[in-house]
């Protein structure tokens, strides 16, 4: 399908707004996203026009984003551009909205600090639990350059 991916930084410009729906948890917000340029008559750095955009998120992105966003995070978000017009009491209106696909923080701009969020069911945790943890300290190769562990004094 041809669709139009986008890679958008900008700032938050609404709180996120969370809803549960019967498909599962959404969520939106706005973005500002700001041209700025070079300006050498001034020899400083100029805002130029605003866009705005409204960024959807669904399932556990919508979940993630309404608790992670603010308003005025700078924020990196990618997903499909979606136009839109209507008529809305005579007047002609265009929407753009972003189905996003990921949201981040613009850590350009800033640090963050990630957590993992919960696992959403026992069952998933199970099975990864049966699968052994692989040894990183094993070395790579035939077995013929491995050594013998040195003892370890235990006071």
């Amino acid at each position: 399908m041809n669709e139009t991916i986008v890679c958008v930084v900008g700032n938050v410009a609404t709180q996120p707004v969370y809803r549960e729906l019967a498909a599962g948890p959404s969520a939106r917000f706005r973005l500002a996203v700001t041209q700025r340029y070079w300006d050498r008559e001034k020899s400083a750095w100029t805002d130029g026009h605003t866009n705005f955009f409204t960024v959807w998120a669904n399932r556990q992105l919508a979940t993630n984003a309404a608790a992670s966003l603010n308003v005025g995070d700078p924020v990196v978000v990618q997903g499909r551009l979606k136009v839109r017009s209507d008529v809305r009491e005579g007047q002609n209106w265009t929407s753009a909205d972003i189905d996003a696909v990921a949201i981040g923080h613009d850590l350009a701009r800033g640090t963050a600090m990630f957590r993992r969020g919960q696992k959403p069911e026992a069952g998933a945790a199970d099975t990864a639990a049966a699968q052994p943890e692989p040894n990183w300290e094993t070395p790579v190769g035939d077995g013929a350059d491995q050594r013998e562990p040195e003892p370890v004094a235990v006071t």
